[in-house]
């Protein structure tokens, strides 16, 4: 990998050893997909994993919202 950049290394690696937080796979609306835990009962969607093409024009299924599930 080749990297052109004026920053020091250390700020362009920063944090790439870090764990990620645990993502859950649940279903929502009809749709399989991946979300980080931001409460209990509450998760950001980071993907969608099963669903239909329609599904990906829907603004209430983009990656960052807020959806609750059981």
């Amino acid at each position: 990998m080749t990297i052109y950049t004026n920053m020091p290394l250390e700020v362009v690696l920063e944090g790439f050893h870090d764990e990620m937080e645990q993502l859950q796979e649940i279903w929502s609306k009809g749709v399989k997909m991946q979300v980080m835990p931001v409460a209990p009962g509450m998760g950001k969607i980071v993907r969608l994993l099963e669903c239909s093409l329609d599904d990906y024009l829907n603004p209430n299924l983009t990656p960052g919202t807020i959806v609750h599930y059981q």
